[in-house]
């Protein structure tokens, strides 16, 4: 949501950038930035469980049903593996090696400057058009029950709050985060048990089965090209599992969440998105148009739950405000963390008395600010610009992340072993099939009607990125 150009930068020219830190203490790098260790054990669980539940499994899953049939279970699974993969990867680097800004440091250490430069920013540029669009969605979804209120009012007014919290402190980040996961995590459950009920018999009114799988044209009626398209916006439903991996800087016990949240990413892919599609498909049929529009809304419908409507509205507004927190969390840690090697103005570099880079935090919820006003002004032209120039941001981010692991694996098992605590699977094989497959999602990107927009506009935004390196270095070296 690039290509193999955001991982060669290892032949940038040298600048008089420091390099990253070496392997570092527990909570090292967090200390000697001025961050404080204010996240507990239950926060991370909890960021790590919630930062793959966003209001796109709720409602744009819906889509890749339409388009895949029954099938985009498989579709799900598939992209859901490989977002495993890219994160055992980045855990193995995470936990070898703690450092502020997580993947943009080891990407700058393995791959050069050059790389760092572009992840760090184009990460940070894809959670703050993040920050935007989740405001407006969450502005869309209150106006539901404020039909008159103004959409670009209420979305200023969610992004004041969310950035409030986050104002105060890392652990004010942490509770709200706490329990938007909590809900998220406890709804899915809930739908979960429902299905199951619906599908074995058990549901008033539910004669069971699993024949809607196969009743409308077969499991994959619009064929394997369709099911393998679908894997594309799937992967980008995952992102946001990397969220536990910048929050490490400010965890009491960095090393051990990150290893307890990669552990049970499998779990959490299965049950979140691959059973709970399973059950969408299974209990309503995939050409029903309620699908399209919020394929869990259509499945508590079928169940007669009352007020299902309103239940799913609550439920979205949720995910969005969480994506929202997190967003705005993440997108200024990872601009902090860019000063430190003088990627970005040393002036983001100041935290307050609470350890919150507060500097850094308004930058992007001043660019969040001025993209909710273009979706006022211009929805259909600049804001359309603004959300198709961040598509395939994190697929780029991933490969950078994927090729880093590869590079860095080498230099830890030559130079330092025994850090080597969490391992990735099948080394190096399966590391280089992650990188292939990788890659392969990114051209079907290229050239997939429904995304090619956001592939060649994504592209244009890591030539900008790119150029931006080029002239920092330049001014440097005069």
């Amino acid at each position: 949501m690039s290509t193999g150009t955001t991982a060669s930068g290892g032949g940038a020219a040298p600048d008089t950038s420091p390099r990253p830190d070496g392997p570092a203490e527990p909570g090292a790098a967090a200390a000697g930035a001025g961050l404080q260790q204010a996240l507990k054990r239950r926060h991370m669980q909890l960021i790590a469980l919630g930062g793959v539940i966003g209001a796109g499994l709720f409602v744009g899953s819906g889509v890749v049903v339409r388009s895949a049939g029954p099938a985009a279970v498989l579709s799900f699974l598939a992209a859901g593996v490989l977002t495993v993969l890219i994160m055992r990867m980045l855990a193995e680097m995470t936990v070898a090696r703690p450092a502020l800004g997580s993947f943009y440091a080891h990407v700058r250490e393995t791959l050069g400057h050059r790389a760092g430069f572009a992840v760090g920013w184009l990460y940070w540029y894809f959670f703050v058009i993040v920050v935007a669009v989740e405001a407006v969605a969450g502005g869309r979804i209150i106006r539901l029950w404020l039909p008159g209120a103004p959409l670009w009012a209420v979305s200023l007014v969610l992004m004041a709050l969310l950035t409030a919290t986050n104002l105060v402190s890392a652990r004010s980040y942490g509770e709200f985060e706490y329990w938007f996961s909590s809900i998220k995590v406890v709804a899915i459950v809930v739908f979960l048990f429902l299905g199951a009920l619906y599908v074995l018999g058990l549901w008033p009114g539910s004669s069971g089965g699993l024949a809607q799988l196969t009743a409308h044209g077969g499991f994959a009626p619009q064929g394997i090209g369709a099911v393998l398209a679908a894997v594309v916006p799937c992967v980008g439903f995952f992102t946001g599992a990397e969220i536990v991996t910048i929050a490490a800087a400010e965890s009491v016990e960095p090393e051990r969440a990150v290893a307890t949240a990669i552990r049970s990413i499998v779990l959490r892919v299965v049950a979140f998105y691959v059973l709970s599609i399973f059950l969408v498909v299974a209990v309503v049929p995939w050409t029903s148009k309620a699908i399209e529009v919020s394929p869990y809304a259509a499945v508590l419908d079928r169940l007669a739950v009352p007020a299902a409507g309103t239940v799913m509205n609550a439920l979205v507004l949720i995910a969005v405000l969480s994506c929202l927190n997190s967003a705005l969390y993440t997108s200024s840690r990872m601009l902090f963390a860019l000063t430190r090697n003088g990627d970005a103005p040393r002036g983001f570099t100041k935290v307050s008395a609470s350890g919150v880079p507060r500097r850094a935090l308004l930058a992007g919820t001043s660019v969040g600010y001025l993209s909710v006003i273009a979706a006022w002004i211009s929805p259909d032209v600049v804001f359309q610009f603004l959300i198709n120039s961040y598509g395939a941001i994190a697929l780029f981010v991933y490969l950078a992340i994927a090729v880093a692991q590869l590079r860095m694996r080498r230099r830890l098992e030559r130079d330092a072993p025994e850090r080597l605590t969490l391992r990735m699977w099948g080394y190096p094989w399966l590391s280089r099939l992650t990188i292939a497959l990788m890659t392969l999602v990114i051209g079907a990107m290229a050239v997939l009607p429904d995304s090619r927009a956001q592939f060649w506009l994504s592209l244009l935004t890591l030539g900008v990125v790119l150029a931006a390196y080029e002239i920092r270095r330049r001014v440097r070296r005069s």
